[in-house]
């Protein structure tokens, strides 16, 4: 569902760019609106989310999928945590939605979708992996990277059930929006895969705006 925000990037009290193949790290207060840009098309952000107070509570595409009886996410989706509480909220969105069930590339997907050379090619696992090593102020380590959102990510599901992975439908300067409903954690890895057509193969950098 496409919605418009009210919110003018002018009033942000923090904004910041992520270049494709970093990632980015941050606590979002209750009630902050933290929002993604997708600067040039295309780009996929995969963005994991957890509990501030308590990281071993974070983001679950299935109980998420299971509340809203949707498996794509957009502007009115309450992102559920694995407690069944509610992390966030999409409030805005002019992209129309986001992916949560193909998961996020790693060496290893690497390896199968694409070719064994390719296995030791950059994945968005291995930025949150250096995430969660580089910033051991947030007490999270490897079995903390779970369930993760694609924002911008196309990715229909084939009448017999399984998934392809298309063309995006973002542009340049598409966003999604969240309200944060609790103190979260957002772990983005800004993807930085080669390897798949639907970005061209050039990945882009994102913009993030945060407002109190």
């Amino acid at each position: 569902m496409i919605k418009q925000s009210l919110l003018n990037t002018d009033n942000a009290v923090f904004t910041d760019t992520v270049l494709a193949g970093d990632y980015f790290i941050k606590i979002i207060k209750r009630g902050q609106v933290f929002r993604i840009t997708d600067l040039e098309g295309n780009q996929a952000a995969d963005t994991l989310f957890y509990n501030a107070d308590n990281p071993s509570e974070r983001y679950s595409s299935m109980d998420t999928i299971r509340e809203q009886g949707n498996i794509y996410l957009t502007a009115g989706t309450q992102l559920i945590s694995n407690e069944q509480n509610t992390l966030l909220e999409i409030v805005a969105d002019t992209c129309g939605r986001h992916d949560t069930i193909a998961g996020a590339c790693a060496t290893e997907s690497n390896t199968v979708r694409y070719a064994l050379d390719k296995k030791c090619m950059h994945a968005c696992r291995d930025s949150w992996m250096l995430a969660v090593a580089e910033n051991e102020i947030f007490g999270m380590s490897k079995r903390d990277i779970t369930h993760n959102i694609n924002f911008f990510m196309n990715v229909p599901v084939t009448k017999d059930g399984g998934l392809t992975f298309e063309d995006g439908i973002s542009a340049p300067g598409k966003y999604v929006e969240l309200k944060a409903c609790m103190d979260v954690i957002v772990l983005i890895s800004n993807c930085p895969q080669l390897n798949n057509p639907c970005n061209a193969y050039n990945p882009s950098p994102i913009q993030v705006f945060l407002w109190n």
